[in-house]
């Protein structure tokens, strides 16, 4: 299998098993399936967020996703237990369909070395 067909199987998986979890089966976006990682991060999925957090949250998300690449690494918990990251390498210039691709692949990649899919 082609390396663009596996990542677009494996991303319909994990949309598609997201969805029936979190969303009644509606398809979710790649934004609020990032957002869901930053709260799996955080590890405080009952608490509700206001606009600036979920913010704050899908930057942890993207920091999580994206450490694999070289792109941050995890710096410390400050008070509140919130992850904070630095940047090791600025992120290069992508167009907005290379950096979804980006961002598939990783989400991909971080639910496989969860568990979360095969």
């Amino acid at each position: 299998m082609a390396r663009d067909e596996q990542l677009k199987e494996r991303w319909e998986r994990v949309q598609k098993k997201l969805s029936d979890q979190f969303a009644d089966g509606e398809l979710m976006e790649l934004d609020a399936i990032i957002y869901l990682v930053g709260v799996q991060e955080l590890g405080q999925p009952h608490k509700r967020y206001k606009k600036d957090h979920k913010i704050d949250l899908m930057h942890i998300a993207i920091c999580t996703l994206l450490e694999p690449y070289g792109y941050y690494e995890f710096d410390f918990y400050d008070d509140d237990g919130w992850p904070h990251f630095k940047i090791k390498e600025e992120l290069p210039t992508l167009k907005a369909g290379e950096q979804t691709v980006l961002m598939k692949e990783a989400i991909v990649q971080y639910f496989m070395e969860k568990d979360y899919i095969s």
